[in-house]
């Protein structure tokens, strides 16, 4: 059960990043995006990839892979359109 619970977390906390990125994406737009939030938030989502393999644990390791997939998604946009 705490399985299913991680993976719900995960799922809903990744899928909040898809609206911006479709957003960026659509309007070419990163102005109001920090570059700075999201260095270190790809970082620390980096991080905690890396810490859910070594615990073997999916639901970390699925949601983190995602997020991270996405934020850096954001990053690359916000580093192209400057």
């Amino acid at each position: 059960m705490i399985t299913v619970i991680g993976l719900l977390a995960g799922t809903l906390t990744t899928l909040a990043f898809v609206p911006q990125v479709i957003h960026t994406w659509k309007s070419k737009s990163t102005k109001d995006v920090s570059l700075n939030t999201f260095l270190m938030f790809c970082t620390g989502i980096f991080l905690w990839l890396i810490y859910g393999l070594f615990k073997q644990d999916i639901a970390i390791i699925l949601a983190n892979f995602i997020t991270f997939i996405l934020a850096s998604i954001i990053l690359g946009l916000k580093l192209k359109y400057k």
